[in-house]
């Protein structure tokens, strides 16, 4: 049976947001199995105190839309091709969660009815309530805007509590932790912190639109086993971006 939820926990519904070389593990390109069963279990984890769980998966791993463009690719083109990325992503993610009994949808920005179901507001809040995790893909079915952005759109369309950003490292620091010893994790920090010294959590269009609605973000690392759960706890590490 699933664990209650504890008294201590704050969220009872939160967006997680990785990247798409989340799933690639210590290989270039592509997705690694057991990479994508850790992540669902870190994900089940959660779940299974009783929070309701939203996804955005980038397709980074498979595609990048910039990237291609900035070869020579006409943008518009990229992006759409790099949408299409993140819905592989996200049916990898959904078999891994099945597979350990975790009821999950794929809700596509774009429609592929044989694929994944299209995006109603209605409809995915329903899913929410039922106890299924809803992975959101294909960004947010226009091109010009990333994964990021879409997290942040789909989190407050969602009523979420906060977007949970997992990453390489266990917070924001002032400089990159892997390069510099002496770098220093902010416990929390504001949106405009995070804009002004471009600390890289998100883009600016997610950050002003998580700073106009008022919505946190977490910033975890999604390397550290159990770390996702511990924050729910009262005993993760992570830095939180705020007003």
């Amino acid at each position: 049976m699933p664990d209650t939820v504890p008294a201590d926990t704050t969220f009872k519904r939160v967006l997680l947001k990785i990247s798409g070389e989340a799933l690639m593990g210590d290989q270039g390109y592509g997705l690694h199995p057991p990479t994508v069963e850790r992540i669902a279990k870190e994900v089940k984890s959660v779940h299974d105190l009783g929070v309701e769980i939203c996804m955005v998966i980038g397709g980074g791993n498979i595609f990048r839309g910039l990237q291609g463009s900035a070869q020579g690719m006409e943008r518009t083109t990229a992006d759409y091709m790099g949408m299409l990325a993140t819905v592989m992503n996200a049916l990898a993610v959904q078999s891994a969660l099945e597979k350990i009994g975790v009821y999950c949808r794929v809700i596509t920005a774009i429609r592929m009815d044989e694929v994944a179901e299209p995006y109603i507001r209605r409809r995915a809040v329903r899913h929410l309530e039922k106890k299924r995790v809803c992975i959101f893909a294909a960004g947010t079915g226009n091109p010009y805007f990333t994964t990021d952005t879409a997290a942040t759109l789909r989190a407050n369309e969602m009523a979420c509590e906060a977007i949970f950003k997992g990453t390489k490292v266990d917070g924001v620091y002032d400089k990159d932790p892997v390069k510099h010893d002496d770098a220093k994790r902010f416990e929390t920090v504001t949106y405009d912190e995070v804009l002004a010294k471009h600390l890289g959590v998100m883009d600016a269009s997610a950050i002003a639109l998580a700073r106009d609605n008022n919505l946190p973000i977490i910033v975890f690392s999604l390397d550290e086993p159990g770390g996702f759960r511990a924050i729910l706890d009262g005993t993760g590490t992570y830095t939180k971006v705020h007003s």
